[in-house]
């Protein structure tokens, strides 16, 4: 878990830290399925700016995943340029919505804070490609590699009599 000592930065209204830090990025599960990030330490901006009301804090890093597509399993890769803003006001007992949940005491969970931005910059459906066709419904073939159609499925005898029925009406 990579954190960010606050105390020892001792900023003032108008000050601002720039530094780059390396943080330990953790594989991802999304649907069920686990997501790896390659290489697994990314080199991130983290900003920290005191203002007069509380703190700001920006984080910002590319990432690379590497896992499942969603319609035909093969390995897909997806690069991502995470960007995230968070504030801490200075008295943020008034409100839970001016407090940061990666500000624990005098510390910042960069790792936490850079798993979450991740996931939410993330696409809905992670592919192989844009334009993947996905697996047959009927057999389980990749269509991207075997583009085909099945025959017509025969009639169920158990419903010939109602389909008698649909033509005499």
């Amino acid at each position: 878990m990579t954190t960010l000592n606050l105390r020892a930065l001792k900023l003032r209204p108008g000050d601002e830290y720039r530094d780059e830090h390396e943080i330990a990025l953790e594989p991802l599960e999304l649907g069920g399925q686990r997501y790896l990030p390659v290489p697994e330490k990314a080199a991130a901006a983290v900003v920290v700016s005191r203002v007069a009301s509380g703190t700001v804090f920006s984080l910002s890093f590319p990432a690379r995943l590497h896992g499942p597509c969603h319609r035909c399993l093969a390995d897909a890769v997806l690069d991502v340029d995470v960007s995230s803003r968070e504030y801490q006001a200075t008295n943020p007992e008034e409100s839970e919505e001016l407090r940061t949940p990666y500000v624990e005491g005098e510390r910042l969970n960069l790792s936490a804070w850079a798993r979450d931005a991740l996931a939410l910059m993330l696409p809905d459906k992670i592919l192989c490609r844009a334009d993947c066709a996905g697996l047959c419904p009927v057999c389980g073939r990749d269509l991207n590699v075997d583009t085909h159609e099945h025959e017509e499925e025969r009639e169920d005898p158990r419903w010939a009599a109602l389909a008698e029925l649909k033509d005499r009406l």
